[in-house]
């Protein structure tokens, strides 16, 4: 497991430097002026000729990338202006000028609102996912699985913004349950911060949860029908017992493996559900960014969200082989 394990994260650093590589391409060697993007529409020539100082993009263009990639791990220092000299903290990702703010600080402030609304949503996915791919399979064929069925295929057709706002029309006003939420911080009031994230965790996680559902019922049937299941029939094994002890954890594996995976690209940024409940985090930063052209703003959350789902990969990947044993390590 040990050496499954260095493998797996040197094919992970391997992928993430290939990214680094894509998304400087994409957004400083393409057609445009990368200066211009970063300091804005408003900025005169001057200041845009001392934003392509500062950035660096004078020089060659492998030089600049190095330039680049050697802040993301070590820091980096920018030239202010007037012999000014601004240090950036490894990992460093940029200056964001419209928010005058170095762009991993901005991240970071960013990052507990999208933890929350993750973390929250894979609670619903698993509970409620799970739960109903189990009863479905288990009650394979009577009126249960086909409610269920029906349920499931109702939510994995309806889109997440279209969900959101049903829930807030009925829920806040017209049932008038719950005030239109507004993120409140865990630290400043746990309640609050609750009850404000109580319909973008339903709206993501009922979501989710249909996908689940699929997956665990096609699991666990594949998993009911293997041979070593009918041996265990065969000898007289109560069903329960071979049900809790035996089929879950072969059709739990799968589940395991995609929650990581899920968990890690709702780190990177739920871009609707943020943008729709007014959640200010890496999705919600996301489309700002793109609004006002802050290009060092939008590179650095793409980072952000291709690391986050890239380490979930590698998770995945151990998560899989520790819940089912009879996976071959390689």
């Amino acid at each position: 497991m040990t050496g499954f394990a260095l493998k797996r994260l040197g094919s992970a650093l391997l992928v993430l430097l290939a990214l680094s590589v894509l998304v400087y391409a994409l957004f400083y060697v393409a057609p445009g002026d990368p200066a211009r993007l970063a300091c804005g529409e408003r900025c005169n020539p001057q200041q845009i000729a001392q934003v392509r100082e500062q950035l660096g993009l004078n020089d060659p263009v492998v030089t600049q990338y190095l330039h680049f990639l050697r802040g993301v791990l070590a820091g980096r220092d920018y030239s202010g202006g007037a012999g000014l000299v601004l240090h950036c903290d490894a990992p460093c990702l940029g200056f964001s000028y419209q928010n005058d703010r170095q762009v991993t600080e901005l991240l970071l402030d960013r990052l507990p609102a999208t933890f929350s609304l993750a973390l929250g949503s894979l609670v619903i996915w698993l509970v409620v996912g799970v739960g109903t791919g189990l009863l479905s399979a288990l009650r394979r064929g009577g009126p249960a699985e086909r409610v269920l069925t029906v349920l499931t295929l109702a939510a994995t057709g309806t889109p997440v913004f279209i969900l959101g706002l049903l829930l807030l029309m009925a829920v806040c006003a017209y049932l008038q349950w719950l005030p239109f939420p507004t993120y409140v911080p865990f630290g400043e009031d746990p309640e609050q911060w609750a009850w404000n994230l109580l319909l973008p965790w339903v709206t993501l996680g009922v979501f989710e949860s249909a996908k689940y559902a699929r997956l665990t019922r096609s699991s666990t049937l594949e998993t009911l029908a293997e041979d070593h299941i009918r041996t265990f029939r065969a000898y007289g094994v109560g069903e329960r017992r071979i049900v809790t002890r035996h089929a879950v954890r072969g059709a739990v594996a799968p589940v395991i493996a995609l929650s990581a995976v899920d968990f890690g690209t709702m780190i990177g940024g739920a871009v609707l559900t943020e943008s729709l409940f007014g959640i200010p985090g890496l999705g919600k930063t996301l489309i700002d960014g793109v609004r006002v052209v802050d290009l060092p703003v939008v590179v650095g959350v793409v980072l952000a969200i291709g690391t986050a789902v890239v380490l979930a990969g590698a998770v995945a990947d151990l998560l899989y082989a520790l819940a089912d044993r009879r996976v071959t390590l390689t």
